[in-house]
Parts: structure tokens; C-alpha cells; sequence
């Protein structure tokens, strides 16, 4: 418990993913959290995106979840970012992650997904879990990890290798993943549902708190 309290982690993407493995990292004991999303809440979100409540419709998704966090823990050290991760903050923006043990991304977006982790790839005693794609899924138990350059069947996997190959970049260190073995269904609406998406967030949680040991 000392050692995950001591522990600094930054968050990229708090939605259906991201939020669950927040809440699960402060109700296991880590206390310095930094989270990172530039979306509001939105009745949209209210399936599986844990801050979403009737009460938190319009709010930053990260002010939301800060109090719900702060809730849990008030002695909680949780920084709250309100903008969304592109290649331009990492140039002059207000991320230094050479600062944090463990950089989680949730984000969605194939181009800023690719850029943050080439990026934090790069950092000298910075780990890296990343969640691949979880919508369209219905089962939770093909839920699994794996390392990026060998997950099979993900699209979003699949997208964020086309585009390394495509800048000629590749990561300076092994990425791990969360990922599902599922075939993404087949849906007139592209969706997800929460008991994949909160199984994905804290399999990610999960990844961090078993990295201790």
C-alpha cells in the first residue's frame, strides 16, 4: 500500500474506459492521480461512462469524476486537466511525463493514441498500459492483455501500427494492452457497453497495481 501511495500516474481518457480505472487506482490507495480529458458529460455516456449521472450532464467529464474521487479519498492528490491529448502538448503543452511512474491511455482517437505513445515510450522509467478498442463487444470474458506489435483481430490496433509504419516511428519500449478476442459485431450504431468497457478500465488498473508486485 506504501509503494502504490507513492506511486504518480497520469490518465488520458476518462469515458467508458478511463473512469473505471480511476476510481478502482484511488480505491486501492493510490493517492496522486492526474486525469486528462477535454469532453463534457453527455446523456450519451450515461450506459457506461462512470461520471455521467443526471446530476453531471454538461460538466467536464474531469471535474465530475475529481469529485467523485475526492469523495472517496479526500486526502487524494488528483489533478484535473479539462482538454484533450494531440501531438501539440507534448511540444508546449502541460505535460511533462517524465514526472510520472505509469502513463494509462484511453483515448480514442487513432492520431493522438499513436503520439502519446511513441511519446511516453520514449521516457526513461515511464510505463506504459494502453486500452485497445472495446466497442461493439458484448462478452467480458474475452477480455485479455497482450503487447501491442502482437495483438490479433483489433482494428484499433490494427490502425495504430498502420500509422507508426506510416511516420516511420516505432516505440523505444514493449507497450501492453488491454484488448478483447471478440470480433467486433456487427451494428448499424457503433457503440459500447459497460460490462466491457468497466472490465477494460480495470483490467488497466490491474496492470499498474500488479506491476508492484
Amino acid at each position: 500500500m506504501a509503494l502504490l501511495q507513492s506511486k504518480r500516474v497520469i490518465l488520458f481518457g476518462i469515458g467508458g474506459v478511463g473512469s473505471w480505472c480511476a476510481e478502482c487506482l484511488i480505491r486501492t490507495g493510490l493517492t496522486h492521480l492526474t486525469i486528462v480529458d477535454g469532453d463534457t458529460v453527455q446523456a450519451s455516456n450515461l450506459n457506461r461512462q462512470l461520471p455521467a449521472t443526471q446530476a453531471t450532464l454538461g460538466m467536464p467529464k474531469v471535474e465530475a469524476l475529481k469529485a467523485r474521487l475526492l469523495e472517496i479519498n479526500p486526502d487524494a492528490e488528483i489533478e484535473a486537466i479539462c482538454t484533450m491529448y494531440n501531438e501539440q502538448c507534448t511540444k508546449d503543452g502541460p505535460f511533462d511525463l517524465s514526472q510520472y511512474d505509469y502513463v494509462i491511455d484511453a483515448i480514442d482517437s487513432v492520431a493522438d493514441k499513436t503520439d502519446l505513445l511513441l511519446y511516453a515510450s520514449r521516457l526513461k522509467g515511464v510505463k506504459i498500459f494502453s486500452s485497445m478498442g472495446a466497442a461493439l463487444r458484448f462478452d467480458p470474458t474475452q477480455v485479455t492483455t497482450g503487447e501491442l506489435m502482437s495483438i490479433k483481430g483489433d482494428a484499433l490496433a490494427k490502425a495504430v501500427r498502420a500509422r507508426m509504419k506510416r511516420l516511420d516511428r516505432h516505440p523505444s519500449k514493449k507497450i501492453r494492452c488491454v484488448y478483447s478476442t471478440e470480433q467486433a459485431q456487427k451494428c448499424e450504431t457503433r457503440g459500447s457497453l459497460m460490462q466491457v468497457t468497466a472490465v477494460f478500465g480495470l483490467t488497466l488498473a490491474s496492470m499498474v497495481i500488479g506491476d508492484l508486485k
